[in-house]
């Protein structure tokens, strides 16, 4: 579980396609630093389970490759010269159903992602609860810059659309955000590509520590509603 409030801008270091999965090397020593291969770290709003710490730079040996669970430079390499060595990143697998229904097929060497690691019992939960498993992708469909702020406008599946309030709480990419707008009602019918969407009013925090400071038009986006409102649509006799 998570909060959607991201704690480092990490970035994309190598992909490696395996089949019908893939395998992430993903650089920030600040959601590592405590990490260890089992623990989850919610990746651009998608929850990934560590499965190796990276020690050792792309340039540090290994091909360019860096450390992971099976190579040299990995912190749990028993013997290793650089067993000592505080994290870099970590590495993760991405299976398949995850590549096709999120914007994590997407990453590539050099990508920015958000980063949070899980919530303990202890936390302030200072967004809402998260819990890492994208209900669907949105696009941006425009970006409109303020003197203080700035606004996205965001499409929103015909499926989610029930989930999604004015002032309730949404996860784009991760990050835990306050619905500032909605798309009128969509009339009975066949809802035409984009015709619902949302908007989400980003302060200047949110601007330089996540990656929705630098998305633009056409950028896909992860989605995550409150799963609160599922459950309550469940016990209540909706469908989802």
């Amino acid at each position: 579980m998570f909060t959607g409030i991201v704690e480092d801008l990490g970035e994309v270091e190598a992909v490696d396609q395996q089949g019908d999965f893939a395998r992430i090397y993903v650089r920030s020593a600040v959601v590592s630093s405590d990490a260890s291969p089992g623990d989850s770290i919610c990746v651009s709003g998608v929850c990934l389970t560590v499965t190796g710490l990276v020690t050792s730079r792309p340039d540090d040996g290994d091909a360019g490759r860096p450390g992971s669970a099976d190579s040299p430079g990995s912190a749990d390499s028993p013997g290793s010269a650089d067993s000592a060595a505080p994290p870099l990143g970590f590495t993760a697998d991405v299976m398949g159903e995850t590549l096709r229904h999120s914007s994590l097929k997407s990453l590539s060497p050099g990508t920015k992602v958000n980063l949070e690691r899980s919530v303990r019992l202890e936390d302030r939960l200072g967004g809402h609860l998260v819990q890492g498993h994208t209900d669907g992708t949105g696009t941006i469909q425009s970006r409109t810059s303020h003197a203080n702020w700035d606004v996205l406008r965001v499409s929103l599946p015909a499926g989610l659309a029930r989930y999604v309030v004015h002032k309730g709480s949404i996860t784009v990419d991760g990050v835990s955000l306050t619905v500032s707008a909605l798309s009128p009602p969509i009339p009975p019918g066949p809802p035409e590509e984009g015709a619902s969407w949302f908007e989400i009013s980003l302060i200047p925090e949110t601007l330089k520590r996540t990656t929705l400071g630098t998305k633009q038009p056409g950028d896909e986006v992860n989605l995550e509603v409150d799963v609160i409102a599922k459950y309550v649509e469940k016990l209540t006799g909706g469908t989802r």
